[in-house]
């Protein structure tokens, strides 16, 4: 199991949410349960398309961009 990051927020009723550490997963639904669900559901559609692991020696850096 990996521990991921919700952000999550409504619009018109709805709960909307991404993953802090996946950009491209994000998903909504009606109830934050069902939010979950489904944010899950995408999340292990991605890992099902990528190809490329990611090695373990994997290094992060703080990048500041102008807006």
């Amino acid at each position: 199991m990996t521990m991921l990051t919700l952000e999550y927020w409504q619009d018109d009723g709805w709960f909307i949410g991404r993953l802090r550490e996946v950009p491209a997963c994000f998903s909504q639904g009606e109830t934050l349960a069902e939010l979950e669900t489904n944010i899950a559901e995408v999340y292990d559609l991605l890992k099902e398309d990528d190809p490329l692991p990611v090695p373990a020696n994997v290094q992060t850096k703080s990048l500041l961009l102008a807006a």
